[in-house]
């Protein structure tokens, strides 16, 4: 039986195929019944996704050259997805522990977001594993294995990334309450999803939303660009379905990974009031 999770929302481009339907279900139903311990599911991928991949992925490879951040670009090299097939999440867990000490887990669709974050602090990722409806091979409204596999994976293949995903995951344990847990969750999305930085003069993305996305990351620049300002991340609306109109932009790298990792290893509920009490405050 098909559970509801496998609904697709109205403005999904698969939403009227009922043949990509059932082939999300197909493979969305084996990572439902996957248990830790187990291999992970092996997909059969067909030619037809095979070269959505291979036209993403193929474009993709080249922005990254050229709008990337070098860690970003040093954990690629490393993973080196290959551009004709689609690759096992099987092999990718097994390549991405070898680089830095992460795991993969599959999972049937969206987790919740305390599942998601607080699994990263034990060093694992949970990625889908279906792929985007073939018409528009440049958009999904939800993750699937090319996000996760081109943005985050890529990402984590970086140990300074990888460190801070972890770091991550602590926090989102630590937090209690709601709003602590949605400040952190901004956070998170304006450095590890929307991120940039500045390298030799030049705007670089470094997040993996960033990395993933065949359009945005040929407009990022033209979006609004702070400096890192912490209440203003933690505090700012943001809205998932449009190229984001703001960014925020580190120094450089050492600056993502000293100012967003003592934020991780020190954010909890107590630490949100103060910030956002002060803010008030000012």
């Amino acid at each position: 039986m098909v559970s509801s999770m496998f609904e697709l929302p109205d403005d999904h481009p698969g939403v009227a195929d009922p043949d990509y339907r059932r082939r999300r279900a197909e493979i969305a139903a084996a990572a439902e019944t996957w248990m830790p311990g187990q291999p992970i599911p092996t997909v059969g991928y067909t030619d037809e996704e095979h070269a959505v991949w291979a036209t993403v992925i193929g474009e993709l490879k080249e922005k990254h050259e050229r709008l990337t951040s070098r860690q970003f670009r040093d954990g690629a090299h490393a993973l080196d997805l290959p551009i004709d097939h689609i690759p096992q999440l099987g092999e990718l867990d097994q390549r991405l522990r070898e680089l830095s000490g992460f795991a993969v887990e599959p999972v049937p669709g969206l987790v919740p977001a305390r599942e998601f974050y607080g699994r990263l602090a034990d060093g694992t990722f949970k990625s889908t594993q279906y792929v985007r409806h073939t018409s528009v091979p440049f958009y999904t409204p939800e993750p699937d294995i090319l996000h996760e596999v081109a943005g985050h994976l890529n990402m984590l293949a970086n140990r300074d990334f990888a460190d801070l995903h972890r770091l991550a995951g602590e926090t989102s344990r630590r937090c209690e309450t709601d709003a602590a847990h949605e400040f952190f969750s901004r956070v998170f999305w304006y450095t590890l999803e929307f991120g940039v930085v500045w390298e030799s003069g030049d705007l670089k993305a470094y997040g993996a939303g960033l990395a993933s996305s065949y359009g945005e990351i040929e407009e990022f620049r033209n979006a609004e660009i702070r400096s890192y300002d912490l209440v203003a991340m933690g505090t700012q609306d943001y809205d998932i379905t449009h190229y984001q109109p703001l960014l925020f932009a580190m120094a450089d790298h050492a600056e993502i990974v000293d100012r967003v990792g003592e934020l991780f290893a020190a954010f909890d509920d107590e630490m949100h009031l103060r910030l956002v009490h002060h803010h008030h405050a000012a």
